[in-house]
């Protein structure tokens, strides 16, 4: 997807990429800004590997339909953040369509209706340049600081592996396995083709960049902008390394302090669960039940009150005293 030649001026110019640099000084941004879900709303958003490369696709052809910016995202198996550039109202209306979309498609492959009703969508404004930077760092840690064992930047699922990156390649071999594009190349030409795999009706490019099953990333994540923002691999990766979690959470950005590896306490809770009340899921479970699973995952692991409030379908700031 090429960005449009008015909003890119626009953009450079918002973000003071095409003035002098000043060591020490913040230059303010407009229209800049962090979305995120409540992780605590929903016990998982994307089941499988399936649902997360429909997560990605999806992001494309929602953002075909608005004039906004992405600049960085990460997609968690229970929540999801995005860094945009554009008008407050046309970010709010991507983000509440792609909620939309996933929610659809949950009900469509899994049968679980209105999944993500309460996926309440929050948003902050990014008012300077410094804090830009924290912001894209932060979402982009997400997943190593969620208990996932994976680097950063290798993460499959995020915008992470576009920056300061060698031209044509973009993460593990796995994504650039040529078997798996000459295939993608000889079967699916047509347009139609490429509408069935992106499940929609909307008009996809020809000229769409897409490894196997799954579009760049670099087709709807503006990341030439981010590496002009940070200048040099250097800048970033300091940042990468530097950014705090309370920089973010004091303007009240969403932080997940994990313990333990989110998917081995969903592990735990469905046994958990199974042997006190017969069911693997916290569906069904009543809220004294779900406080009775919490607290018993509480004694027996050592999570943060967060987490394990996360995984049984509570909300943290409601029952952090009674755990």
């Amino acid at each position: 997807m090429k960005i449009d030649y008015q909003l890119l001026t626009e953009i450079v110019a918002d973000l003071g990429l095409d003035r002098s640099f000043v060591k020490g000084q913040n230059n303010p941004v407009r229209k800049c800004w962090h979305f995120y879900t409540d992780g605590s709303a929903v016990d998982i958003m994307f089941f499988d590997e399936k649902d997360f490369v429909c997560g990605m696709n999806r992001i494309y052809t929602t953002v075909l339909c608005y004039n906004v910016v992405i600049l960085a995202f990460v997609l968690m198996d229970t929540h999801i953040h995005f860094v945009l550039y554009g008008e407050l109202g046309d970010c709010i209306r991507f983000m509440q369509e792609y909620i939309r979309r996933t929610s659809q498609y949950i009900e469509q492959r899994h049968g679980e209706q209105k999944k993500l009703a309460e996926a309440k969508v929050s948003h902050q404004p990014v008012t300077d340049d410094k804090y830009l930077k924290t912001v894209i760092c932060y979402v982009l840690r997400n997943p190593p600081v969620g208990g996932l064992n994976y680097n950063a930047l290798d993460y499959p699922w995020s915008s992470a592996a576009l920056y300061f990156r060698r031209p044509g390649l973009w993460t593990s071999p796995d994504w650039t396995d040529p078997f798996a594009i000459s295939r993608y190349q000889i079967g699916c030409r047509t347009l139609n083709d490429r509408r069935t795999i992106l499940q929609t009706r909307k008009r996809v490019p020809l000229d769409t960049e897409m490894m196997g099953d799954i579009v760049f990333p670099g087709e709807y994540v503006t990341y030439e902008i981010v590496e002009r923002l940070f200048k040099t691999c250097r800048s970033f990766h300091f940042f990468m390394c530097t950014a705090r979690e309370d920089d973010v959470e004091s303007r009240g950005g969403y932080i997940s302090q994990l313990t333990m590896p989110i998917q081995e306490l969903r592990q735990h809770r469905q046994q958990l669960s199974y042997q006190m009340f017969g069911k693997k899921t916290t569906y069904g479970l009543d809220m004294q039940q779900r406080l009775r699973l919490a607290r018993s995952l509480r004694a027996r692991f050592n999570s943060s009150p967060k987490q394990i409030a996360k995984v049984c379908g509570l909300n943290p700031d409601e029952v952090k005293d009674r755990l």
